[in-house]
């Protein structure tokens, strides 16, 4: 496809920033996983073809929903599985009807928290909400995060595919858990976040001793939970991730051997991530009750903030 680069980059940054939110709402909209990846697709692929003709949209995000939804239909209509369409309301497929329901920006933003707690709830596996959570939230292929776990990757497609299937056929709902179901259900998002976080930060297996892709995508969850749901406990984790984080390099010597932190070289810890970290579990601590990732966070910013082993706060 001749496309010219202006264009191209328009487009592949749009993808970068834009392609899980995307896919969050085709999901809502559409009611189903694949059929909202093969839409994705499709819109993307649209663009790469409209945009250098028609040029780029005030609103990217809005076009490539609104475009993904009508190549979905168009995929209905073509593989016949209803007898009549006449107009965009009318597909009984379609878990939403109102043609404008990706336009409304609040459902839109809570679509992101909508997908963590469906790929995180309690009727999949542990195992597979690990992988379906990489997959959809954070846009990880397959073969990536089957190389992460060290597990093949036509088993890992099977767990991802098993899981979509559950949550079709139980007919788990796409939607944030009421107040009363929260807290529990928080637990389990938190959970599969802070899995992902120490098997990067401390890899169960495997030549390397980390793996910092896996730590920063759980990093990367752990914010776009305090930016939708700034539940004390999410700011918790994340600033105990975060201030884990900071210590990275001065972990292991050049050998890869583990340096224990009382005689890691202090002055390679990240004083920025340090300084994000504290303020963050300030932050959790201003709330009631304090939950046991602030607490663990809060133990972390204590050794952060000694300059040596040997004047640690241990008090």
């Amino acid at each position: 496809m001749d496309v010219p680069d202006s264009v191209r980059e328009v487009v592949d940054a749009a993808y970068v920033s834009d392609s899980r939110r995307v896919l969050a709402t085709l999901i809502r909209v559409l009611g189903d996983f694949d059929a909202a990846e093969e839409a994705l697709h499709d819109a993307f692929r649209a663009a790469l073809e409209q945009w250098p003709r028609d040029g780029v949209p005030d609103n990217p995000r809005a076009w490539l929903v609104s475009t993904g939804r009508f190549k979905a239909i168009d995929r209905l209509r073509r593989g016949r599985r209803f007898s009549a369409l006449d107009d965009l309301g009318d597909g009984p497929e379609l878990a939403v009807q109102d043609d404008a329901a990706w336009a409304d920006a609040p459902a839109v933003e809570d679509d992101r928290l909508r997908l963590i707690f469906t790929c995180c709830h309690p009727a999949l596996a542990p195992d597979a909400q690990v992988a379906l959570t990489l997959r959809e939230v954070c846009g990880l292929t397959t073969e990536a995060i089957a190389d992460a776990f060290l597990t093949p990757a036509p088993t890992l497609a099977q767990r991802i595919v098993r899981a979509k299937a559950k949550i079709r056929d139980a007919g788990i709902p796409y939607q944030v858990p009421e107040a009363a179901d929260l807290p529990e259900r928080l637990d389990a998002v938190l959970r599969v976040v802070y899995l992902v976080f120490n098997e990067g930060y401390a890899a169960s297996s495997g030549a390397s001793a980390t793996r910092e892709d896996l730590s920063g995508e759980a990093i990367r969850l752990g914010r776009l939970l305090v930016e939708l749901l700034p539940e004390p406990e999410a700011i918790g984790l994340l600033a105990l991730m975060i201030l884990h984080e900071s210590r990275r390099a001065a972990r292991h010597s050049d050998k890869g051997d583990l340096i224990l932190l009382e005689h890691q070289d202090r002055a390679q810890w990240d004083r920025a991530l340090i300084g994000e970290g504290v303020a963050l579990v300030r932050r959790a601590f201003a709330a009631d009750p304090v939950g046991p990732y602030a607490l663990q966070a809060a133990i972390s910013a204590v050794h952060a903030d000694a300059a040596r082993a040997a004047v640690t706060d241990w008090a």
